[in-house]
Order: structure tokens, then sequence, then C-alpha cells
């Protein structure tokens, strides 16, 4: 209160200006617990230090549209595809990171371990609470999509996930496999059709091309 006086504030000044204090300090305090709360994968990831000289097929207007974070709030999905090498993780870490900094809840998840985790929650009965977990934030990352092989169960519980998602939460799905190849990967009809249908519709895409170094080969921390 002392540096305020010093400034030559009024007192209704001073007032004002140690609540919008108190306001940052709070948003700072939430920002940090969303982001340790999300378990990204790469967490310093950020959509300012996007590498575009890289010849992956980034367009700069697409990502300053996306990083408004109007898709979250219209629970929009994204889909980040492209092969080994092409910054896939990168760029869906720093977009959940973002949406972290705009105050939105994020749960990151190879998509492997979420269906280990799944097949545990059946069997210790904490499936349900554990899908409620899911359901509470507005942006779930599914990485790695695509790269193992589903069981019956598995499809029935991507889709219980996807469902719950339905005009309350966005999802964003970084995989190798394009996205006309999916249907294939999920493999019965029925349930295929399913999962895509709440998917696909109503989705932005970044399809990467890998440019001729695989960008985990790239030195500096700040580049994908």
């Amino acid at each position: 209160m002392e540096a305020l006086e010093e400034q030559g504030l009024s007192f209704e000044e001073r007032i004002a200006a140690l609540v919008d204090r108190e306001r940052l300090y709070r948003d700072n305090q939430r920002r940090t617990r969303l982001l340790r709360g999300a378990h990204l994968k790469v967490p310093a990831a950020s959509l300012e230090d996007i590498n575009y000289k890289a010849a992956r097929g980034l367009d700069k207007r697409q990502i300053a549209s996306l990083a408004t974070g109007e898709w979250i709030r219209r629970t929009q999905n994204l889909l980040v595809t492209g092969a080994t090498g092409s910054g896939k993780t990168w760029i869906a870490c720093a977009f959940a990171q973002q949406t972290c900094r705009q105050g939105h809840s994020v749960l990151y998840w190879r998509v492997p371990r979420l269906l280990e985790e799944l097949r545990i929650a059946h069997g210790d009965g904490s499936y349900i609470k554990f899908l409620k977990t899911i359901a509470k934030a507005a942006l779930i990352v599914l990485d790695d999509w695509g790269l193992t092989a589903l069981s019956s169960q598995d499809r029935a519980d991507l889709l219980e996930i996807l469902d719950d998602r339905v005009n309350a939460g966005s999802t964003l799905i970084a995989s190798q496999l394009p996205v006309d190849k999916w249907h294939a990967y999920l493999g019965e009809p029925t349930l295929a059709d399913a999962i895509l249908d709440r998917v696909v519709h109503h989705s932005h895409r970044i399809e990467l091309r890998v440019p001729g170094e695989s960008m985990r080969k790239v030195r500096s921390p700040l580049e994908a």
C-alpha cells in the first residue's frame, strides 16, 4: 500500500490497484494449477515458439485463429496428423498449454496409457468415476491415436469418452494415421461410425508433413 501511496494515487485508485493485483495473482495461480493438472508430455511447448521454418505445411493464419481459443469455447475438435518426427505431440501440447493459459482445464493422455487405465478402472470399480473426471475437462488430448490395436472393450470405452464430450468439451487427437485411415483402424464398422461421427464433424485439422530432418533432432528447445 505504501508503494501505491508514493505513486500519488487516491484511496479509490489504490483499492482498485490492489484488487487488480489480487485478481492477477489468482489468475496466475489457477493457470499454474491447470498446467500441473494437465500432465502434458511437453509442458514447455507454446504456440509462440512454433518453428515455421521447417517445411511442415503449417499455416500461420490457422494457428493464429486457433490460438484465440474460440474452438474450445464452441466445443469443437482439433485433429493433428503426420508421420513420426513431424512434431505432432509438441504442437498438441502447445495448444493444450494455450488452453490452460486461457483458464480452461486440460487432460493429456497417450491413448495406449489411457486404455490401460480404463482396464484397471473396470477391474477396481472406479470406471464411472474415471469417466466423469475425463468428462469435466474442457479439453482432452489423445496422443498416439492409432498406435496400438483396439479390443472391443477399448472401442466401447473410447465411444463413452467421446460421447460425453459432444457439445460439452473439446478433443484434440494427435495421430500418425491420416484421418481417412481411422475407420479401418477402429475396426468394428458400427462403433467406428459412431466414434468418428463424434470426432470428425465440427473439427479443425492440421496435417503435418515431415521436414528434411525429424523435429526431435532440432537442437533449440524453443523449436517444435
